[in-house]
């Protein structure tokens, strides 16, 4: 590898010295590491809204009924985010991260043996204590190696895996789940693959170096910093000393950390990123998870709601790429607000498609909210381990990620009612005011493009 020149001298800290790296492989190794589990996340999670779709036609069950499925996830998601959080910053990013991924792994494998809406029930519950755990921690560990020039766009290329798993499951929706009675079943054994990835993940990442240090762990940590290092052809100044306090010294209690977010130089930004993080939560998951159903209510064969649901989500990826590159050339408070705005938008008017039954309004009314609504949870992603200190960040970011998860739990329990209320429109309106709702909170944020994590 071309040597670069030294940027490192004694005094560095070893959190500005992994700031002052270019992005390597090493770098490269650890973003797919995190984002392969990421995708198998949104596997997860996008394939119970083609499972619903089915079993309302094989199980004949209503859709009040079926909207607790969805819901029993996100509640079990909501407890996972807010104890994930809290376990990375005490036990370790990495160790929780792999945990969390066989535990719904597993799960979700077991889903497929569901032989009543009851058992599905509990069984999406646990599936979502471990997908809430995992997504908060695996951001907080790739934001904490990511050079600071770049980390927004990194965490953003992290979340754009998410889209890739999504459009993983619209393709199990669209070829596998139509086949047979049973053909939910086998889409969900083929989500259970996160419990093997889960041993490959607790081998190969790194933990971070900043929980390491903040553990006492110092040789540890200036291990893992020599190895970025040495893959960067930057050469190492001498070792640091350094005893530290052990982080299981004396834990924090649950209490000591939770008021820590509410310090006076934190409060705001609490609010404020609990604030978007509930909206989107509730306009995204109330849209995406229904969006199958919907289009069949709207006189579409089961077939073909999946067909035109599949070419909806391909949309994502542009949108991710697109913030991504935003993130760092506008910053990430207004490339959220941005994409947030165009997200209400392009509600309303899908909302108004699914009621002409024009397919071209409805594909392209929902390529624009794949497009605007995905890139806004990059942009969120990226911001969110931003704003706390390191002592802090895994739980601020997982009580975020909780707040939003409880409005997700209402989000799937809402659509019926407001179908019945006014139909699609609606609908749809009422998510385009939270996604406006969310934008207004992201203007509250601080802007921290370019800054060290604290």
């Amino acid at each position: 590898m071309e040597s670069v020149e030294v940027l490192n001298a004694p005094t560095v800290s070893r959190a500005d010295r992994l700031d002052r790296l270019p992005f390597t492989k090493r770098h490269t190794r650890l973003l797919f590491g995190s984002g392969v589990g990421w995708a198998l996340d949104a596997l997860d999670v996008g394939l119970i809204s083609f499972v619903i779709a089915q079993l309302s036609i094989t199980w004949s069950t209503d859709a009040s009924a079926l909207s607790w499925v969805a819901s029993a996830g996100f509640a079990g998601m909501a407890i996972g985010a807010a104890l994930g959080g809290l376990l990375a910053d005490r036990l370790g990013r990495r160790n929780v991260f792999a945990l969390t991924l066989l535990i719904y792994g597993i799960a979700t494998g077991l889903s497929a043996l569901s032989w009543s809406v009851g058992v599905l029930l509990v069984l999406r519950f646990i599936v979502g204590l471990g997908l809430g755990a995992e997504l908060p921690v695996a951001s907080t560990l790739v934001s904490e190696f990511a050079p600071r020039r770049i980390r927004g766009r990194v965490v953003v290329i992290l979340e754009a895996f998410w889209a890739v798993g999504w459009i993983g499951a619209a393709v199990l929706g669209y070829l596998v789940i139509p086949t047979s009675e049973n053909g939910w079943r086998w889409a969900l054994l083929i989500g259970a693959a996160p419990a093997v990835w889960a041993v490959l993940v607790r081998l190969r990442l790194p933990e971070s170096v900043r929980f390491l240090e903040g553990a006492g762990r110092h040789d540890e940590a200036e291990t893992i910093v020599r190895e970025f290092e040495t893959e960067a052809g930057v050469a190492s100044p001498p070792a640091e000393g350094g005893a530290g306090t052990h982080a299981g010294a004396a834990p924090a209690a649950l209490r000591s950390r939770l008021a820590g977010l509410f310090a006076p130089e934190l409060r705001r930004r609490t609010l404020a990123v609990w604030l978007v993080w509930a909206a989107v939560n509730f306009a995204y998951y109330g849209a995406f998870i229904w969006l199958p159903s919907i289009l069949v209510a709207a006189g579409f064969p089961l077939v073909r709601s999946f067909e035109y649901t599949l070419i909806i989500t391909l949309a994502q990826l542009p949108g991710y790429a697109a913030s991504a590159y935003l993130v760092e050339k506008w910053g990430r408070r207004l490339t959220l607000a941005v994409f947030l705005l165009g997200s209400a938008g392009s509600a309303v008017l899908f909302g108004f498609g699914a009621v002409s039954g024009s397919v071209a309004q409805i594909i392209a009314a929902g390529m624009l909210l794949s497009f605007f609504n995905l890139g806004a949870w990059g942009a969120l992603y990226a911001v969110t381990p931003e704003i706390y200190p390191t002592a802090l960040r895994g739980t601020g970011a997982g009580w975020a990620a909780s707040v939003g998860r409880i409005a997700s739990i209402a989000a799937p329990l809402s659509v019926p009612p407001l179908l019945a209320l006014g139909g699609a429109p609606v609908l749809f309106l009422v998510f385009g005011v939270v996604f406006v709702i969310a934008a207004v909170g992201a203007f509250l944020l601080p802007e921290l493009k370019g800054a060290a994590l604290s």
